[in-house]
């Protein structure tokens, strides 16, 4: 076997230690009558352990740091990261995945240009608000350190996928003055006739959390597009 192929089998043997040692963790916290709730609330076909948001991260990231191999390169965290998703077994699993990409051991990673492929994949898999929105928390990394970026939003959101519109539209959440105005003109234009609520409300959202920099800017985007439906509207203006 080859240096490589070695180094692949280990570190597919770590990730799957790592799976194994996670849903423990989870299975030991879980809830099942919580679960059932979280489940009717998410509408998800997706068994649930039970087991809260801010709950998971924290044996998410504890699990992590007990297997700290897997995040020392871009290749075996990734692959780790995509075992982890596409063999989720509960919704949990992957909450997990993205509080792991926003923890400390995705810092030399998570903003990199190649992660979007990863995050594309998790957002036309994940097809839901949940899951979709704390995605774009992680695209939205990679658009504010790479301006290249750019035109990877504006392609997503015209991409048929209104998941992967919405995460273009909501991407730069909280990036305050250091928003790019131009690509958040254009992705809203491209989507402000959408009917889908999902898109509506993101539109709205995007426009409102921009407003606690500058307010006068939403107003007058606002004024100059008729073509925004109400719910988009209402959503920009609520705090002016």
């Amino acid at each position: 076997m080859s240096r490589d192929a070695l180094d692949r089998e280990q570190g597919h043997m770590e990730s799957d230690a790592f799976i194994h040692d996670l849903r423990e963790a989870l299975a030991a916290m879980g809830d099942p009558a919580r679960a059932e709730q979280q489940r009717a609330y998410l509408k998800s076909e997706m068994d649930m352990y039970g087991v809260g948001v801010p709950a998971t991260r924290r044996v998410a990231t504890t699990t992590a740091a007990a297997h700290a191999v897997l995040w020392r390169e871009a290749a075996t965290w990734e692959s780790a990261l995509r075992l982890l998703w596409d063999g989720a077994t509960h919704r949990e699993e992957r909450f997990a995945t993205l509080a792991i990409i926003r923890s400390k051991h995705s810092a030399a990673y998570a903003a990199r240009m190649e992660s979007l492929v990863l995050y594309e994949h998790l957002l036309r898999t994940g097809q839901w608000w949940d899951l979709v929105d704390e995605t774009s928390h992680a695209v939205g990394l990679v658009v504010r350190a790479h301006p290249a970026a750019a035109a990877r939003m504006r392609a997503w959101a015209v991409d048929a996928d209104l998941w992967v519109r919405r995460s273009a539209i909501i991407c730069q959440l909280q990036h305050k003055e250091h928003t790019d105005l131009g690509l958040l003109t254009d992705v809203i234009e491209a989507n402000q006739e959408d009917p889908e609520f999902f898109i509506r409300k993101a539109i709205g959202w995007a426009l409102r959390d921009y407003a606690r920099t500058d307010g006068d800017w939403v107003r007058a985007f606002v004024e100059t597009h008729p073509g925004l439906s109400q719910l988009s509207r209402r959503e920009a203006l609520k705090h002016l």
